[in-house]
């Protein structure tokens, strides 16, 4: 009788914890504002966001600048790097960019838009 009891015990258990985990994400756009007189927007730039528990998401950026994640609710990190090489002209010149935004709150309830304002440093490249 104990056995049976037990039985049917550990079935109900096991039956009630039966349950359907969703998560819900978030659509976040993250634009690049790169310095004047420098370059324009162009696509195929790296961009990551980072979450607290240091989940990294990356995407690529579009030909305006702008990459398109579609993550967890949370607070996030927003990065980029990026290098042009300028071989135009007698003189060729590197050009790097990077930024990054901390504490990006992303929300269902929120509009979720970040922007980088990106750091130029340039290098002349000796051949």
């Amino acid at each position: 009788m104990k056995k049976l009891i037990f039985c049917i015990s550990v079935a109900l258990l096991l039956g009630a914890c039966n349950y359907d985990e969703t998560v819900d994400l978030c659509a976040v756009e993250v634009q690049l504002v790169y310095p004047e007189n420098s370059v324009e927007p162009y696509e195929g730039v790296r961009v990551e966001l980072k979450d607290a528990n240091a989940s990294i998401f990356v995407e690529l950026t579009d030909s305006r600048g702008v990459a398109r994640f579609s993550v967890p609710p949370g607070i996030y990190e927003a990065s980029s790097t990026t290098q042009l090489t300028d071989p135009s002209g007698d003189t060729w010149w590197q050009y790097n960019f990077n930024g990054v935004r901390s504490m990006n709150i992303v929300s269902p309830d929120n509009t979720n838009q970040i922007q980088i304002d990106l750091k130029m440093s340039k290098k002349r490249i000796v051949h």
